[in-house]
């Protein structure tokens, strides 16, 4: 239970890391951190053990009590966003990309996407973020080793590298519970809203 998960916000209810239950209690109870609900109420420690837990939740316990687990808390004194450097690779362009094919537009599950050179390496292209797009396997079939343009094709948008890492950086792979829904989705529209400019 205390190797689970809890999302960790910045003070405006930004995602900026995930950390164990056993690290997000202790933050809590130093002051550094405070609990939130759903409601987006914060509790400090000592308001948090106080929270009502129903039979279903999960629990940590306490010297004669219960606490309710948080799985998401927000720091007190932390406003930035750190920076990450974005990785180049398969599963950040799946996300910039958003499992869709940039040729045809439909979106799909990862194991029937391919990364695409938009210029072919044997047409001197290079495996960098503004060359490399998500396609489905039919459009990678009919594109082969052409330029778009050659094989028929044309492209939904110009790929571009990330400004900063998408919400899957802030996971690291992991799945996420109910509670991270409405923190993430801000993050998501805020990162496919933002204007992305090529470095």
């Amino acid at each position: 239970m205390l190797d689970g998960s809890v999302l960790v916000l910045n003070r405006s209810f930004l995602p900026i890391h995930v950390t164990s239950v056993r690290r997000a209690v202790s933050l809590l109870y130093q002051g550094i951190a405070r609990a939130v609900n759903a409601q987006y109420e914060t509790f400090d420690f000592d308001s948090w053990a106080e929270v009502r837990v129903r039979g279903d939740e999960e629990t940590i316990g306490l010297i004669g009590s219960m606490i309710l687990v948080p799985r998401v808390i927000v720091l007190t004194a932390f406003d930035r966003v750190p920076r990450r450097h974005v990785r180049f690779s398969r599963i950040n362009i799946y996300a910039r990309d958003r499992n869709t094919c940039q040729y045809c537009g439909r979106r799909y599950p990862r194991s029937d996407l391919n990364l695409d050179h938009v210029l072919p390496r044997s047409q001197g292209g290079r495996s960098v973020w503004e060359n490399v797009v998500c396609s489905c396997l039919d459009c990678n079939r009919r594109k082969g080793g052409r330029t778009p343009a050659q094989g028929g094709l044309q492209l939904i948008r110009k790929p571009v590298r990330p400004r900063w890492t998408p919400v899957v950086g802030v996971l690291g792979g992991r799945k996420g519970y109910p509670e991270w829904r409405p923190f993430l989705n801000f993050v998501d529209a805020a990162y496919w809203n933002a204007e992305l400019a090529e470095r």
